[in-house]
C-alpha cells in the first residue's frame, strides 16, 4: 500500500531534499507524546507559492505545452528547477544561487526558468524522483536533455554548468539512454530472482542501528511490511521490525506529534524536521499494524500522536488534508531552532509553513492510514475522518472522464498516484465498514486505471503521453512503486470480486516487476516481493455474517479487523443486500450473527464470540504452509 504510498523508499530517497552541504540538525527528545495541541492549520500555513521566494530577477514560468515551442522560437534552452515547498535545500538554492548575479544574467540570456513544486506535478515527479529535490534539469528546444543534476548546487558551479551548455550544448553524462525493459514471460519471480532480492533485504539492513539503509535513516515502508507479513515464520524479520520501530521513535516531534522526514545520521538522532504527507501516514498505518501484532502500547501510542498532528495541522476545516509542513520558519529560524521549543515557545512566533494544497494522493495515503488505526483501535472518531476525507475528494477532486485528478486544476490530466492511492482507500474503507458502496468506487477507479495507464507490454505509466509531447516527454514513465501498488491493489480486487479482468491487472503489473532489469536495479524492492507473495497465495478470508445494525455482528467485524493478518480478505454480509461480492463460500443459515474463516482451503466451523474468532484464525493459519 502506499501510503500508503505510499512509494518504497528506495526509490523514496527521490522525496528527500539532498543533503549536499553540511545540515546542523539536531534530535529532539525521544520522548512519545501524544498531546498535539489544538491548532487551526489554516493559521499557521504557507501560501500556495512556495516559502521563502520573493521577486528576484528570474522571470519563472509555469510548466506548459508551450514552452518548447516558444525556446524554438527564441533559440533558448529550458532549466527546470523541480523543487519542493518543504525542502530546506531547495530554499537555500532558491535564496543563494538563484540571485547570483552571474547565474541570473545566464538564465537571462540563453534559457527560459521554469519552477515547479513536485508534490503538484505526478508525472514530472515520477520522471525524476531519482534525482530528489531540488533537481536540476536543463532541455534542448526540442524537449531532449542536456543535464541532470541532483541537489544544491552553489552559485560558481550553476554558472560555470550554465555557460558550458552555452557553449556546447551536446547531452552530458548524466544524460544516459533509458533500459530497455523486456518483462517477464510469468507472473511471478523465478526461484533466483526471489533469492536475489531477499540477499539485498537483509545486506541492506542496519544491525547496529535498526532500519533499511546506511545514510539516511528512515522507516523504508515496503521492507517494514514484508518484515510484518512474516514474522510469525521468521524471528529474524520480528526482531527487525521491532528494533526499528523502537529505534524510529527518535523522528517523533516530541511537542506536536508527526513525525521528521529522515535523519541524516545512521543512529537516528539527525532529524530533518520537515513533516511530509508520505511519511506521516506511512508511519500511522505500520505504527498501527505493529500493534495490531504485537500489542505493544507504544506503538499504538506513536501512530495516535502522529494522527493528532494531522488532524490539528494537516487538516482543512472540511476535513480533507493538506499535503506537507516545512522545516525552517525562515533562513533566520530553521528546524533545528524551532523543532527545539516548547509548545508555548512555539507559538509565541510564526509556525513553518503549511502546505494548503489539497491533493487527491495525499488524502488517499491518509484514509488509509485511518482506516488502518480504525482496525488496531475500533475508535470510530478515526473511521469518521477517514470518511469525511473520502468524500471531499468524490466531490471535489473527481475527474469529468474518470477517476480522480490532482488538484483543483480541472484541466489537469489524471496521474496513476493519484487514483491508485484513492482506489487503495475505497478498498481500505470498504474493509472497514462492510459498505459495498466503497468498493463499487474502488473497482470504478481500478477500471478507470486500466482503460488510462495500461502499458501495452507490461505495468502502468505515471501518465499517459500527451499528443504535443516532444523529446523526453513522448515516452511515458511506468515507476516501480507504482507498478507494486497496483499489484498488489488489482489482485485484492480479484479476491474481493472473482472478477477476471482485476487478476489480469496484477498479473500485468507482476509482469513488469518480475523483468530482469528491474529485479537488477535496486537494493530496495521488498514490496516487489510482497506482490510476488500475494499473488502466489490466498488470503486469510473472514467473513461476518450478519445485519450491520446487529450489535454482536459489528462485534465479530470489529475483532476481525483487529486480528493481525497483514494479507486479508474480511468481508461482512447482510443477506438483507443481496449476494456476497464474490460468493465463492457457500454459508450456511444461521439464526444468530457468525463470523467463518478461511485459508488456503480450510475454513472454520461458525464461530460466535470475537475470542474465538481471534483464536480460530491463529489455529488454521499455523497450520497451513
Amino acid at each position: 500500500m502506499s501510503p500508503f504510498a505510499t512509494r518504497a523508499i528506495g526509490l523514496m530517497l527521490a522525496l528527500i531534499c539532498w543533503t549536499s552541504a553540511a545540515d546542523p540538525a539536531a534530535a529532539p527528545s525521544a520522548a512519545a507524546s501524544s498531546a498535539a495541541p489544538s491548532v487551526n492549520a489554516a493559521s499557521n500555513s504557507a501560501s500556495h507559492s512556495p516559502p521563502h521566494t520573493t521577486a528576484g530577477a528570474i522571470a519563472w514560468q509555469r510548466w506548459n505545452a508551450a514552452l518548447f515551442a516558444k525556446a524554438r522560437a527564441e533559440h533558448r534552452f529550458v532549466i527546470l528547477d523541480l523543487q519542493a515547498i518543504w525542502c530546506h535545500w531547495c530554499h537555500v538554492m532558491d535564496e543563494v544561487t538563484y540571485r547570483d548575479p552571474t547565474v541570473t544574467r545566464l538564465i537571462g540570456a540563453h534559457y527560459i526558468a521554469v519552477r515547479v513544486d513536485q508534490d503538484s506535478d505526478p508525472d514530472l515527479a515520477a520522471r525524476y524522483e531519482d534525482y530528489g529535490w531540488p533537481a536540476t534539469i536543463v532541455f534542448a528546444a526540442d524537449g531532449t536533455e542536456i543535464v541532470k543534476r541532483q541537489g544544491y548546487m552553489p552559485p560558481a558551479l550553476m554558472s560555470a554548468l550554465l555557460q558550458a551548455i552555452v557553449v556546447d550544448p551536446s547531452p552530458g553524462p548524466s544524460v544516459g539512454a533509458a533500459a530497455r525493459i523486456v518483462p517477464a514471460t510469468t507472473s511471478t519471480l523465478t526461484a533466483p530472482q526471489r533469492a536475489h532480492l531477499l540477499d539485498n533485504y537483509f545486506a541492506v539492513y542496519d544491525t547496529q542501528y535498526a532500519g533499511w539503509g546506511d545514510v539516511h535513516k528512515f522507516i523504508h515502508a515496503d521492507s517494514m511490511e514484508y518484515a510484518l507479513t512474516n514474522a510469525s515464520v521468521d524471528a529474524r524479520l520480528g526482531k527487525m521490525a521491532k528494533d526499528t520501530l523502537n529505534t524510529a521513535r527518535a523522528l517523533l516531534d516530541p511537542v506536536w506529534g508527526g513525525v521528521y522526514q529522515y535523519s541524516d545520521e545512521r543512529d537516528w538522532q539527525s532529524p530533518h524536521y520537515e513533516k511530509i504527507m508520505s511519511f506521516q501516514t506511512q508511519y500511522i498505518r505500520l505504527y498501527s499494524a505493529a500493534y495490531r501484532q504485537w500489542r505493544d502500547p507504544r506503538d499504538l501510542l506513536m501512530a495516535k500522536s502522529i494522527e493528532n498532528y494531522l488532524h490539528s495541522f494537516l487538516t482543512s476545516t472540511d476535513g480533507a488534508f493538506y499535503t506537507s509542513q516545512d522545516a525552517d520558519v525562515s533562513t533566520e529560524v530553521h528546524g533545528k531552532m524551532f523543532y527545539a521549543l516548547s509548545d508555548k515557545a512555539r507559538r509565541a512566533q510564526r509556525n513553518p509553513g503549511i502546505d494548503q494544497h489539497i491533493y487527491a494522493r495525499e488524502n488517499g495515503w491518509a484514509i488509509t492510514a485511518l482506516c488502518a488505526l480504525y482496525d488496531a483501535t475500533s475508535d470510530s472518531q478515526y473511521l469518521e475522518r477517514a470518511q469525511r476525507a473520502a468524500n471531499w475528494v468524490i466531490t471535489n477532486r473527481s475527474s469529468a472522464t474518470g477517476g480522480f485528478r490532482h488538484g483543483e486544476v480541472r484541466d489537469q490530466p489524471s496521474a496513476l498516484a493519484d487514483n491508485l492511492s484513492m482506489a487503495q482507500a475505497l478498498l481500505a474503507l470498504y474493509v472497514a465498514t462492510g459498505e459495498r458502496t466503497w468498493l463499487q468506487r474502488a473497482t470504478s477507479t481500478a477500471d478507470f486505471i486500466a482503460t488510462r495507464f495500461t502499458e501495452k507490454d507490461a505495468g502502468y505509466v505515471a501518465n499517459p503521453t500527451q499528443k504535443d509531447a516532444v523529446g523526453v516527454f513522448s515516452a511515458p514513465v511506468r515507476g516501480i512503486d507504482d507498478n507494486i501498488g497496483m499489484a498488489r491493489l488489482a489482485n485484492s480486487l480479484a479476491h474481493y470480486t472473482s472478477q477476471p479482468r482485476y487478476r489480469d491487472m496484477a498479473v500485468h503489473a507482476m509482469r513488469y516487476l518480475a523483468s530482469t532489469q528491474i529485479v537488477d536495479s535496486q537494493n530496495f524492492l521488498a514490496g516487489v516481493l510482497l506482490a510476488d507473495q500475494e499473488l502466489a497465495n490466498p488470503p486469510t478470508h473472514i467473513t461476518i455474517i450478519g445485519h450491520k445494525d446487529d450489535a454482536a455482528a459489528r462485534q465479530l467485524h470489529q475483532a476481525a479487523l483487529s486480528y493481525p493478518a497483514p494479507y486479508r480478505r474480511i468481508e461482512w454480509w447482510d443477506k438483507r443486500e443481496g449476494a456476497m461480492p464474490n460468493p465463492d463460500v457457500q454459508y450456511p443459515e444461521l439464526a444468530r450473527p457468525a463470523a467463518f474463516v478461511c485459508t488456503n482451503h480450510a475454513c472454520s466451523t461458525p464461530l460466535f464470540e470475537p475470542a474465538r474468532l481471534t483464536a480460530a484464525i491463529k489455529r488454521l493459519s499455523e497450520a497451513q504452509p
